[in-house]
C-alpha cells in the first residue's frame, strides 16, 4: 500500500505535469510554505499560502517551456517525502535552455502539503 503522503505528492506532480493550476493548488494547505533556494541561473524565493504557490506555478509556466520534468527517486518516511529529480526547460523570452537537478522535500499533514523546500543546481544547455 502506498504511503498517503507519497500519494499527495504524486497528485501534485500529476497536476503540475498537466498544467492544471487548480488541481496543483488543491494539494497544498492554506498555510503552506514553499522555499526555493535558487540556482546559478534562477533566483531564490519563498512562496507562502495557496496564493504564493499559485504564483510559483504560474511563474514557471509563463516564463518557461518544460521540455522534460522527471522525478526520479522517492524517499518516504512518515509524512516526509524527499524527491530527487531533473528537468530541462526553455526560457520563453530568450530561447535559452536550462537543465536542472534538484532535491525537493515535502511535508504532508492531513492530506495536504504544508511545506516544500527545494535545492537545485542549473546549467545552460548549449544549443547549436
Amino acid at each position: 500500500m502506498k504511503n498517503p503522503a507519497r500519494t499527495v505528492v504524486d497528485n501534485m506532480f500529476s497536476a503540475f505535469s498537466s498544467g492544471d493550476i487548480e488541481k496543483f493548488v488543491a494539494t497544498v494547505s492554506d498555510d503552506t510554505v514553499w522555499i526555493y533556494h535558487g540556482t546559478q541561473l534562477i533566483p531564490a524565493g519563498v512562496f507562502e499560502k495557496k496564493e504564493g504557490v499559485r504564483t510559483f506555478f504560474t511563474n514557471i509556466l509563463e516564463r518557461t517551456e518544460i521540455i522534460n520534468f522527471e522525478p526520479q527517486q522517492f524517499i518516504v518516511e512518515g509524512n516526509t517525502v524527499v524527491v530527487l529529480g531533473k528537468e530541462h526547460q526553455r526560457v520563453k523570452r530568450s530561447g535559452r535552455e536550462l537543465k536542472q537537478k534538484w532535491v525537493q522535500i515535502y511535508t504532508v499533514e492531513n492530506g495536504l502539503i504544508t511545506r516544500m523546500e527545494e535545492f537545485a543546481t542549473s546549467e545552460e544547455v548549449k544549443v547549436d
